[in-house]
């Protein structure tokens, strides 16, 4: 599981736990934070206002403590006008590197159909290839390379 799924899925029970709404993934919004401010994401607070009945700044202030409290991949937060900037901590990065370490084919996409070095795809360039080839050396006014 990647960092931004783990606080995706915290934010969520942040907001069923303080509000008793059920936030959908497309209204957890994180997104990264602009260079001006400090953190490594932002959660945009802007769809709870409603079901917390107060503030964008306080509701902000409210879930980023309960993320501190109960988020292990978060160290603290700061809010800005209803954005809730987060910084991730020193042991989330380092548990992210051991897990990339760990796994052999990290990186690695599986080969489908679909993909660039499949057969088929392989067949259909080479094909491609010696009939734009042909077509060049057969016609009256083609050059030849």
């Amino acid at each position: 599981m990647n960092i931004e799924t783990l606080i995706s899925q915290a934010a969520g029970e942040a907001v069923k736990a303080l509000y008793g709404m059920e936030a959908s993934e497309k209204m957890l919004q994180l997104q990264k934070t602009r260079s001006e401010f400090e953190g490594n994401l932002t959660l945009v607070v802007f769809p709870f206002v409603k079901a917390a009945k107060k503030s964008p700044e306080q509701t902000a202030q409210e879930i980023g403590q309960y993320l501190v409290d109960n988020c292990s991949a978060i160290e603290k937060f700061n809010v800005v006008k209803g954005f809730l900037n987060l910084s991730i901590g020193e042991r989330a990065w380092l548990q992210l590197l051991q897990a990339i370490d760990q796994d052999d084919r990290f990186g690695m996409k599986r080969v489908d159909e679909g993909s660039p070095t499949s057969p088929c795809t392989l067949v259909m360039c080479a094909t491609t290839c010696w009939v734009g080839r042909w077509l060049r050396l057969w016609r009256p006014t083609a050059t030849r390379w």
